[in-house]
C-alpha cells in the first residue's frame, strides 16, 4: 500500500458571519498551508458548523453580490437555503442536496434561508466550497447544477456499515453527479460506528478531508474530532478511515490547475488586470441584474 499520509489537522478558527445567515469557519485560504495555491483548485472552504438560528418573519442570508472566475459548491447537511442568481436560476437545497454554481464570465448571485426553515427556525449546518476555473474557462456562460440527495450517485459499504456520496469524480467506478472543468473528487462518507473506507488519489492531487460530524480514525494512526481539517501530504496514493463514532466526513481531491491566481473579493482571475476588468465589467452592470 502506497499511504498518503497526513501532512497536518486543522482546528476550526473562531467562527464569523457571512451577511446575516451563515456563522462560518473558514479553513481555505487561511494562511500556512492553507492558502489558495496550496490547496489549488479548492481556493474557499467556509464550514457553518450545527448552529440554531431561532425563527424569524425576515429570511437572514447573503443579499446580491457578483462572482467571476470560479465555481461555487454548497453542500447542505441541516436547514434550508433558497438561491437566486441573474441568469434565472432558483431553487432550494434540502439537507444533502448539493448546489454547484459555475460563475465563469460573471453572475449576480444572492442567497437566504427557506422561508419555511426561516419562520420555524432550527440547526443550520453548510459547507461552501470555492473550486478554481482553469484560465481557458474563466470567462465561459454561467451555468447551475442543483443536484438533490436522490441523484447523487451512492457507493454501499460492506455490513451497511455506511455510504459513499460521489457528488463530483469517481469511487470504485461509480460517477459522480456533478460536471467539472478539472478533474475533482468530492464525496460525503457517512459512516456508522466501525464503518472504514478507503479512497486512492494521485499523489499530486491536493487532497483534505473534513470532519462534519462524529469522530474518525485516519490510516489506522490518527484520531481526528468533529470540526477539524485534514490536509494530506502530495506523496503516496492510499488512505483509510473508520469512523470511531456515527461520523460524516467531507472528501476532497483535485488536479491542481497549476496557473496563477489573482484574487480580490468575489473575483477570482489570473492576473490583476483580469481582476480590474472584472470590476468594470460588474460596475457597468455587465452581470446582469438581480433584485434584492
Amino acid at each position: 500500500m502506497n499511504t498518503k499520509n497526513i501532512e497536518i489537522v486543522v482546528a476550526p478558527r473562531e467562527p464569523h458571519y457571512v451577511g446575516d445567515g451563515f456563522r462560518v469557519h473558514n479553513f481555505i485560504p487561511s494562511g500556512y498551508r492553507l492558502d489558495m495555491e496550496r490547496m489549488d483548485p479548492f481556493i474557499l472552504l467556509d464550514y457553518n458548523s450545527p448552529f440554531y438560528f431561532p425563527p424569524t418573519d425576515k429570511p437572514r442570508g447573503v443579499s446580491v453580490h457578483p462572482h467571476r472566475g470560479f465555481e461555487t459548491v454548497t453542500i447542505a447537511y441541516q436547514g434550508k437555503v433558497a438561491h437566486h442568481d441573474s441568469s434565472g436560476n432558483s431553487g432550494v437545497i434540502s439537507e444533502g442536496d448539493v448546489q454547484w454554481m459555475t460563475a465563469a464570465s460573471g453572475i449576480l448571485h444572492k442567497e437566504y434561508h427557506e422561508e419555511k426553515f426561516s419562520k420555524e427556525g432550527g440547526y443550520f449546518q453548510m459547507a461552501q466550497l470555492w473550486v478554481n476555473l482553469p484560465a481557458k474557462y474563466k470567462m465561459s456562460t454561467p451555468k447551475y447544477q442543483g443536484i438533490t440527495n436522490a441523484q447523487i450517485n451512492k457507493y454501499q459499504l460492506e455490513n451497511n456499515k455506511g455510504v459513499i456520496e460521489v457528488i463530483a469524480g469517481n469511487y470504485k467506478n461509480i460517477e459522480g453527479a456533478a460536471s467539472t472543468f478539472s478533474p475533482v473528487n468530492m464525496f460525503n462518507a457517512r459512516l456508522e460506528v466501525g464503518g472504514k473506507a478507503d479512497f486512492s488519489f494521485p499523489a499530486a492531487y491536493n487532497t483534505a478531508l473534513l470532519v462534519v460530524a462524529g469522530e474518525i480514525n485516519v490510516n489506522g494512526t490518527q484520531t481526528v474530532a468533529e470540526n477539524h481539517f485534514v490536509l494530506f501530504e502530495n506523496e503516496g496514493e492510499d488512505f483509510s478511515m473508520e469512523a470511531t463514532k456515527k461520523s460524516i466526513v467531507l472528501i476532497l481531491s483535485g488536479e491542481p490547475l497549476n496557473e496563477p491566481i489573482a484574487a480580490q473579493g468575489p473575483f477570482v482571475m489570473n492576473t490583476r488586470e483580469e481582476i480590474a476588468q472584472a470590476i468594470k465589467d460588474y460596475n457597468l452592470g455587465k452581470f446582469g441584474y438581480l433584485e434584492e
